[in-house]
């Protein structure tokens, strides 16, 4: 397989214009370090281990949270998709509290569940849940009626005409749904970190912060966006083989 680096040209001249920056001292070092300072740091932060152990607990918090909120989106997705009667009495449910900004029940969360991973936990599931509930929703409910009736004729129904025709042709639909919940995911994880913890990649920087350590600081933004970016390249993987099928995502 040929490997694209194109998508990275950008990145890297902001990087080696950055270093370039800050080797002229255009701006103070101790504000903003150089990438170098940021990749030494993070090198040792690798060797005492510290650095593995806080991305473990952060990836712990926000798969474990993606994957109860993502469950119940595409359960509440399909099922409102599917049944009329559903969708009459808990569409309205959820699209106001869907409307609620989900950080913003910060304080709230905190009374009802302290600030354990419980918490974190349920603020990561809270947001992803929407994006993936919607885009589900409407993914079974724009399946074309052709398809749909053709598979009827072809006597399928019920689990079957879900499985084979239902499901794929709303495929396209839920994949955008998990991918723009996988940023949702980490922009909700940065927040809930910032609830007092001694793991993660929030309490790294947070507690960085303290001692101004912006080199720490910027190194855990970093991570955040290095991580965002894997899951979307691992979505994205799992979309085009899911959708190999489908004539938009061939080559």
């Amino acid at each position: 397989m040929k490997l694209d680096f194109r998508p990275w040209v950008i990145p890297v001249v902001l990087v080696v214009v950055w270093e370039i920056i800050v080797r002229l001292e255009v701006i103070s070092a101790s504000l903003f370090p150089s990438p170098l300072t940021i990749v030494e740091t993070g090198w040792n932060l690798l060797v005492n281990g510290d650095l593995m152990t806080h991305i473990g607990v952060s990836l712990w918090r926000a798969l474990t949270g993606m994957l109860i909120g993502g469950v119940i989106g595409f359960v509440l997705g399909v099922l409102n998709g599917l049944s009329k009667k559903s969708y009459i009495y808990l569409d309205t449910t959820i699209q106001m509290i869907r409307n609620i900004p989900h950080l913003a029940l910060i304080p709230l969360v905190i009374v009802w569940i302290g600030i354990g991973e419980d918490a974190k936990i349920f603020l990561v599931a809270l947001g992803v849940l929407f994006p993936i509930y919607v885009n589900t929703f409407h993914g079974i409910r724009n399946v074309d009626p052709n398809l749909v009736e053709m598979g009827r004729m072809y006597n399928l129904k019920g689990w079957s005409l879900f499985k084979d025709v239902l499901l794929p042709g709303a495929l396209p639909s839920i994949f955008v749904g998990l991918r723009y919940a996988l940023g949702v995911m980490w922009l909700t994880l940065i927040i809930a970190e910032t609830i007092p913890t001694n793991e993660g990649l929030g309490y790294l920087a947070t507690n960085a912060r303290e001692f101004m350590q912006t080199d720490v600081i910027i190194l855990s933004i970093i991570i955040y966006a290095l991580l965002g970016k894997l899951a979307d390249l691992i979505a994205q993987f799992g979309e085009n083989r899911a959708l190999k099928w489908n004539a938009s995502y061939t080559k």
